[in-house]
């Protein structure tokens, strides 16, 4: 009978174990939107690079033939003649040219 009066705690709050687990997952959740959130912003970044060079190539043929009434013979010549640059390590630059008179086919593709 003396066990009927002793005043064991119920507790309706959640222990400290819970907060310190839920403050770690939490944690964890920012820290995976922030990594996506910048794998994203890299993707984009990279994406406008490429289609800013596909750009500068279609115009650098355009110029070369309306000023020299020719299509560039080759993408060297158009880096030379007409400053085109751009990272060959991030970007391989597939430049065919068909003839004098008609319009190379060229293609941009990642690395």
């Amino acid at each position: 009978m003396a066990n009927r009066f002793d005043k064991t705690s119920i507790s309706i709050l959640p222990s400290e174990n819970f907060y310190r687990v839920i403050s770690v997952v939490i944690f964890v959740l920012i820290a995976v939107f922030f990594i996506q959130a910048v794998e994203y912003s890299g993707r984009s970044s990279i994406e406008k690079e490429q289609e800013s060079l596909e750009n500068a190539i279609s115009r650098d043929i355009v110029q070369c033939y309306a000023l020299e009434g020719m299509y560039p013979p080759s993408l060297s010549y158009m880096e030379d003649h007409y400053g085109l640059t751009y990272d060959k390590n991030v970007f391989f630059v597939d430049y065919q040219p068909i003839a004098a008179n008609l319009y190379p086919d060229y293609t941009v593709i990642l690395r």
